[in-house]
């Protein structure tokens, strides 16, 4: 998926897991409240780590035309019976300097046809409280 012809959107190969773990660290350090992580729960995880989750989970990347990964996100998708119709994106994070650029999180996701419904007060903590955007994505069944 090409955003803005800028970025590509794909999901990011095993191969990348040094891209991907730069990345993810940076943004625990320099935008911790909007993670459940903490940089002190993943610096020290060994890259094979991150290599497991890019194999084992849909994790998708926005990558510049010169190939920079720029954006992380990850998709889960409920197994049991009564939640399949559910997906969570986590571990989202945008590099600042792309922010505005064609690639944020929110701006994604309404360029995708998210809607907002609602915000979780107090959904984390660190020094401070955090809200967090709740949004949704109907499908036509």
């Amino acid at each position: 998926m090409h955003i803005d012809n800028v970025f590509k959107v794909k999901r990011i190969p095993s191969d990348d897991a040094g891209l991907y773990r730069e990345l993810r660290l940076k943004g625990l350090d320099e935008s911790p409240e909007a993670f459940d992580a903490s940089y002190s729960d993943e610096v020290n995880s060994p890259l094979n780590n991150y290599s497991e989750l890019l194999t084992n989970n849909v994790v998708c990347g926005a990558y510049s035309n010169a190939g920079t990964l720029v954006g992380i996100a990850g998709l889960r998708i409920s197994n049991k019976e009564k939640l399949k119709h559910k997906a969570t994106l986590w571990r989202i994070y945008i590099k600042p300097e792309t922010r505005g650029n064609g690639v944020s999180a929110v701006g994604l996701y309404k360029k995708l046809g998210f809607t907002e419904y609602g915000i979780e007060p107090r959904a984390t903590h660190q020094d401070t409280y955090h809200d967090e955007l709740l949004m949704r994505l109907s499908f036509k069944t």
